[in-house]
């Protein structure tokens, strides 16, 4: 058994980590902001409330843990913040005590092509969720150069991906570097099960250390 920490733990991405990794009978605690209620309470997982941007609250839900999973969004009164969430995971990783330290990143960052330009970085991308990608953007940066010894993974989902377009759990899915993934009619798109499948594949079978993936159909 694995104990996983989930920081965002009832978000899009988030809960449907928290719950694969309860199924798989792994100790699992997710941490939020707020605490779910009724049916969107997780059966078998821990929860602990408050705001990762404080310090010490953050350095006492790590506590230790095996694995910390950095699902949190930069939206609304976390725009901003959630890199310098990271980097306190980062610099926790290796000062601390060694936790293998997963990123849920965005697809901006993502290239059409090998060698090209970053998504968010065209023309077609929409200007609201720029900011967003910007600030994930900076969290792979600061992923990739880190200090040798930090233990570390990022997973950028496809970018029709959220809760926009939920779509159901297909039970498999495709991993690629750092090029988007498309289907055969250039779609590129991954549902919050088969995410959580892909990352919770990733920590009972580490495959990628200190490497970004993609993952979609």
């Amino acid at each position: 058994m694995t104990q996983i920490t989930v920081l965002g733990g009832t978000g899009y991405a988030g809960a449907a980590i928290v719950a694969e990794a309860v199924r798989r009978g792994h100790e699992v605690t997710a941490v939020a902001r707020h605490r779910p209620t009724g049916a969107a309470a997780i059966a078998g997982a821990s929860y602990l409330e408050g705001s990762v941007t404080e310090p010490a609250f953050l350095d006492a839900a790590i506590g230790k843990t095996d694995v910390v999973i950095s699902a949190l969004s930069p939206r609304g009164p976390m725009l901003g913040q959630v890199r310098r969430v990271n980097r306190e995971l980062i610099r926790m990783a290796d000062m601390l005590w060694q936790f293998r330290l997963g990123v849920i990143l965005g697809a901006g960052s993502l290239t059409a092509v090998p060698g090209g330009p970053p998504l968010a970085a065209g023309p077609d991308f929409p200007a609201a969720f720029k900011p967003e990608a910007d600030e994930m953007a900076g969290v792979l940066q600061d992923l990739k150069s880190s200090p040798a010894g930090v233990d570390w993974f990022g997973v950028s989902p496809a970018p029709a991906f959220g809760a926009f377009a939920p779509g159901e759990a297909k039970g498999f899915y495709r991993t690629g570097g750092d090029v988007v993934l498309v289907d055969d009619s250039g779609f590129s798109y991954i549902s919050a099960p088969d995410l959580a499948l892909a990352v919770l594949d990733e920590i009972d079978r580490p495959a990628h250390k200190r490497q970004r993936f993609t993952v979609a159909y």
